[in-house]
């Protein structure tokens, strides 16, 4: 009986893996979309963040989001990848544009 592993990432440096969220299904007035209508989103979850950029003397700059932050990017940012069948982003830090805050 095979098991089924579960893939981690952790990313190098000042990146960050985001995990986008679901795009809208319809719009405010109630209309749904179909698939190719959908703008893909710009914002997401962070699922995993680097240890921060290496500086010349081989000290870290801290990132200044963490793990669970909701985050707004731009719609080119990042590389999209596929973890474990699931759409992820992974981008460095300076690509995100801001931390949502509720």
């Amino acid at each position: 009986m095979a098991t089924a592993t579960k893939t981690s990432i952790k990313p190098l440096d000042d990146r960050v893996l985001v995990k986008p969220t679901e795009a809208e299904e319809k719009t405010a007035s109630g209309i749904y979309l179909p698939e190719g209508a959908k703008e893909k989103p710009q914002t997401g979850k962070i699922v995993a963040a680097g240890p921060g950029k290496l500086n010349d003397d081989g000290s870290r700059n801290k990132l200044t989001v963490k793990k669970g932050d909701t985050v707004l990017y731009g719609k080119y940012a990042g590389t999209e990848i596929d973890v474990d069948g699931v759409t992820h982003m992974i981008m460095r830090e300076s690509e995100l544009l801001g931390v949502m805050e509720k």
